[in-house]
């Protein structure tokens, strides 16, 4: 189906151009003045100095062309030259039949040219705990993805792992000292290494802080661990099957806390998958002419003219040949244009980031690593911060662990149901589990990515107010009115409003599309969450107002049932798409 939105616009600009006028002076909008009308067009103020004529005249003209039109209820003209328009309940309500009988996409048409797209988030390192700084990387990702593929593009979506550097050469140095007969270390050793990792992921996760620490204060240690770096790094047999094993328990691990999130990856690439690529990729940059030594380090410029601030060159290797983060992007670039091609990179990234990837982006491009006709996208996002605005931290001052915070969240919703006693203990923890990651998400994704934001849980799991909980509860509210009616579906048409809430629901299902396509053209899931929080909102008037189950008129029940349907249907597919689902209760 076609937006509402633009089938205004296109009836609007035959009636500008039927009058004589240009065609782009037909825009439409919503009313900036709801108590007014539904929708405006304020094309003959700008028409007016173009055509010398009053705005009121020419908006008198337009409104003559369209007045017999049955799509409007009101075509008027408002000084100095506004056209007011409000749609025929007729009409909304037949836009809104069409919606609710289209089950699997409620109206929204997939894009006309679909896109091969990759998306890189998550990015955690190995060996370590997920902790909160982790939450709006995987979230707004997961988002940004799911989204994509209902508007028809194939993501593939890739975790990116951090599991190259001196992180590595800790581990293995600490380890070392702590288990000297381990087979991997003895150089001479030609055989098969075991299968079986030396260590379980609570002592890789421990040995790493303790090699981290040791390194800081003891200059040999630190020598040592950057010898066993380089050593993984230049194909030595023992450490790299202890990469293996590491990766393997890291990854195991990783995914069952993602499982948590409701996050899942295609791929679970990490730095280490990018360094065979890296010697051409150097060397080409060589050939072609665009790196160049500056201090000892291997660079490439990426300034423009038109840079306001600095943006330094782009370091390739340092000065000891050693490569970087920089490095390992670019070569991931160099395997995923190799392996997949994709019309579009998104990067989900902090936002301190920015001129980090404006030097990568424009290094890519520049050296040829991503065609001219491939988009390179960073989406940056900003801190999570506690009550006191500052970065999350536990009560200790330490960094919080992921689990940890869903452990909390949970525990806070279960406490609530309990309270309400009408659950047993299973059913209130499967419940507590399902709106906890609600409250999460919710109060995430519902700010705009690039923006900080405070963590208040108390807020975050209120069933009041802009919240998970409160979405949640509006579609379990609508189950229950369904449940209680003993019906799935209903096979009839929508009716005409027969109150303002109703109507007001009516309109507010109708933007479902506009909200969908914004969201995915911007990348930007707040746009879903502020849509979905004005459709509760336009539900709950419209429960409250009207007697839904004890209407004695069948035609009219039946039309409330179906929009009932309708609303349930798009609000849960507006959470599916942001990475929660609802509960049968709460």
């Amino acid at each position: 189906m076609k937006e509402i939105l633009q089938q205004i616009k296109d009836v609007v600009v035959d009636g500008f151009t039927a009058c004589g006028y240009d065609e782009k002076y037909g825009m439409v909008s919503l009313s900036n003045r709801p108590d007014l009308c539904q929708f405006q067009c304020n094309g003959a103020l700008a028409a007016a100095k173009a055509y010398k004529k009053a705005p009121i005249a020419i908006a008198g003209e337009v409104v003559e062309k369209l007045g017999d039109n049955t799509m409007f209820a009101k075509c008027e003209v408002c000084p100095p030259g506004f056209i007011n328009i409000n749609l025929s309940d007729e009409f909304i309500a037949q836009f809104v039949s069409g919606m609710a009988d289209d089950e699997e996409r409620f109206g929204v048409e997939k894009v006309a040219q679909p896109k091969k797209v990759m998306i890189d988030y998550g990015g955690p390192n190995v060996a370590k705990p997920l902790h909160v700084g982790h939450l709006r990387s995987a979230i707004i990702g997961e988002s940004i993805k799911r989204t994509a593929r209902f508007m028809g593009d194939e993501v593939i979506g890739d975790v990116h792992l951090g599991d190259w550097g001196l992180q590595m050469g800790l581990i293995i140095t600490e380890l070392k000292l702590r288990k000297p007969e381990l087979v991997y270390f003895d150089e001479s050793y030609e055989g098969e290494y075991p299968t079986e990792a030396p260590f379980t992921i609570s002592e890789l996760e421990e040995i790493y802080p303790c090699a981290s620490g040791k390194s800081k204060e003891d200059p040999s240690y630190k020598e040592a661990a950057m010898t066993a770096t380089y050593e993984l790094q230049h194909g030595r047999r023992g450490y790299q099957a202890l990469l293996s094993h590491i990766l393997n328990v890291s990854v195991n691990d990783l995914k069952r806390n993602y499982e948590k999130l409701d996050v899942t990856f295609d791929l679970w690439k990490g730095e280490s998958d990018a360094q065979p690529y890296i010697p051409d990729m150097v060397q080409k940059m060589k050939d072609d002419g665009f790196a160049y030594i500056s201090e000892g380090a291997l660079v490439v410029d990426v300034k423009e003219d038109t840079d306001t601030k600095e943006v330094p060159p782009c370091m390739i290797l340092k000065s000891d040949g050693a490569s970087l983060y920089n490095t390992t992007d670019l070569a991931t670039m160099v395997w995923r244009m190799k392996d997949y091609n994709p019309d579009k990179l998104i990067y989900v990234v902090d936002k301190r980031q920015e001129l980090y990837f404006t030097q990568v982006f424009r290094c890519a491009k520049k050296t040829g690593i991503i065609p001219d006709g491939t988009g390179l996208h960073f989406v940056g996002f900003g801190t999570m911060n506690g009550k006191d605005g500052k970065p999350f931290k536990t009560r200790q001052g330490g960094v919080m662990r992921l689990e940890y915070l869903l452990q909390e969240v949970e525990d806070k919703m279960l406490e609530k149901i309990k309270e309400n006693g009408t659950m047993n203990d299973e059913d209130a923890l499967k419940t507590a589990q399902i709106v906890g990651l609600s409250a999460v998400k919710y109060g995430d994704l519902s700010n705009q990515a690039s923006k900080d934001y405070i963590f208040d849980i108390d807020r975050f799991t209120s069933a009041e107010g802009n919240t998970g909980p409160y979405i949640l509860y509006t579609i379990v509210r609508c189950k229950s009115i369904l449940a209680k009616a003993g019906v799935d579906s209903i096979d009839t048409a929508i009716l005409p409003a027969h109150s303002d809430s109703e109507r007001g629901l009516q309109l507010e299902l109708t933007r479902f599309m506009a909200a969908l396509n914004s969201a995915y053209e911007d990348m930007a899931p707040h746009k879903i969450c502020a849509y979905i929080y004005d459709l509760a909102n336009a539900f709950n008037r419209f429960y409250h107002d009207t007697k839904i189950l004890a209407e004695e008129d069948e035609a009219k029940k039946a039309s409330y049932l179906k929009l009932l349907v309708l609303t349930k249907n798009v609000l849960e597919k507006s959470i599916e798409l942001l990475g929660f689902k609802a509960p049968e209760r709460m």
